[in-house]
C-alpha cells in the first residue's frame, strides 16, 4: 500500500492571475493498494462530496497515467482522506490529479520522473498554477517559454508573511468564476497588473509591508468575481482593520485569503470569520503556512 499526501494550493494571490500559486499546509491524502475489485472510499471533512466510482478524478488520473506508459491499469482500492474542500478555490482538483498520478507511478514501480508527472498533471489541469505548487511545494511564478513548455520560478516566501483563510459554506465552480471575466481588458489594467505582480513577488521574498499592501491589488479578475462572493467587501474591511496587509480571492473563490504578520494573523482570521457571520454567512477560518515539501508519499 502507498499513501500520497498532497497540499492544498492558492492561485493568483491577487495580480498573479493564472501564473502565481502557492502550496498551503492543508492536505488531501490518498491510499492506494492493488485489489480484486475497484473500491473507492473516503473520510474527512469533504468525504460526502467525493465520487466513489470511475468518475473520481484520482482514478481518472490513474487511467491517464497507465494510458501514457502503455500498460494495463491495475485494479485498485483507493481511500481518500479529504481535508481540502471541493469547489472552494483551494486546488482540490489539483490534489486529485497530482495524487492520482503519483500513486499510479508508485504502483507501476516509478517508471516516470517527477518532471514527467508534472507535465501530465499540467496537461490534465490545463494550466500549471495549482498543480506545480501542489507537487513541488512552496510558491511559484509560472510562465511559458519559447519551446512551448513552462518555466517555474520559485518565490522564497518570507517567514514574516503569515496566511489566514476563511472558507465559506458554499461552493463556486471555476467554470462559473471564469464566465464573469471579460474577454478583453483596458491597457491600463494590464499595465497595472504587470507592475503589481512584479512588486508582489519582491514583497513576498522580503516581507516588506508597504510593498505587500500595494502588491496584492488586482484589476484582471477580482473586481468581476466579487459579485459571486456575498460579503467579500465586509470581510476584506474586517481583515485589514485587524492588521492584514491585504486580502485576495483564493484561486477562483469563494475562499478568501489574507496576508499579515505572524503576531496578528490569528486576529485577522477571526475577524474574517466574524465579518462573514455578521452578513449571515457561515465560514471556517484557519491560519496556514506554506507547504514547503509539496507532495510526499510513504509505502
Amino acid at each position: 500500500m502507498f499513501e500520497v499526501s498532497v497540499p492544498a494550493t492558492t492561485g493568483n494571490l491577487g495580480p498573479g492571475f493564472d501564473c502565481l500559486g502557492a502550496a498551503l499546509s492543508l492536505y488531501n491524502k490518498f491510499q492506494f493498494a492493488v485489489s480484486d475489485e475497484l473500491k473507492i472510499t473516503a473520510s474527512g471533512a469533504g468525504a460526502d462530496k467525493v465520487a466513489k466510482n470511475k468518475s473520481n478524478l484520482v482514478y481518472e488520473s490513474l487511467e491517464k497515467f497507465y494510458a501514457h506508459i502503455g500498460q494495463p491499469k491495475p485494479i485498485i482500492s483507493l481511500h481518500i482522506d479529504a481535508q481540502v474542500p471541493l469547489a472552494r478555490g483551494l486546488g482540490s482538483s489539483a490534489t486529485a490529479i497530482v495524487g492520482g498520478l503519483v500513486g499510479a507511478n508508485l504502483l507501476a514501480g516509478s517508471p516516470l520522473e517527477q518532471k514527467d508527472l508534472l507535465q501530465l498533471a499540467i496537461d490534465m489541469e490545463g494550466h500549471p498554477d495549482n498543480v506545480v505548487p501542489a507537487m513541488l511545494g512552496g510558491c511559484y511564478l509560472m510562465a511559458s517559454n519559447k519551446s512551448g513548455g513552462w518555466e517555474f520560478c520559485p518565490i522564497n516566501w518570507h517567514k514574516q508573511v503569515a496566511i489566514a483563510i476563511a472558507i465559506p459554506n458554499f461552493e463556486l465552480s471555476t467554470a462559473k468564476a471564469r464566465q464573469v471575466l471579460p474577454r478583453d481588458v483596458p491597457m491600463k489594467d494590464a499595465i497595472f497588473n504587470a507592475s503589481h505582480l512584479a512588486l508582489l513577488t519582491h514583497a513576498l521574498t522580503t516581507g516588506n509591508q508597504d510593498w505587500l499592501q500595494s502588491g496584492l491589488q488586482d484589476r484582471l479578475h477580482q473586481p468581476y468575481r466579487q459579485s459571486l462572493i456575498p460579503g467579500m467587501e465586509a470581510v476584506q474591511k474586517a481583515a485589514i482593520e485587524a492588521g492584514a496587509y491585504g486580502m485576495v480571492i483564493s484561486g477562483a473563490g469563494p475562499t478568501l485569503l489574507a496576508l499579515g504578520s505572524p503576531a496578528k494573523i490569528e486576529a485577522v482570521a477571526e475577524a474574517m470569520r466574524a465579518a462573514w457571520q455578521e452578513t449571515g454567512m457561515i465560514s471556517t477560518a484557519k491560519c496556514l503556512a506554506i507547504a514547503k515539501h509539496g507532495t510526499t508519499f510513504t509505502g
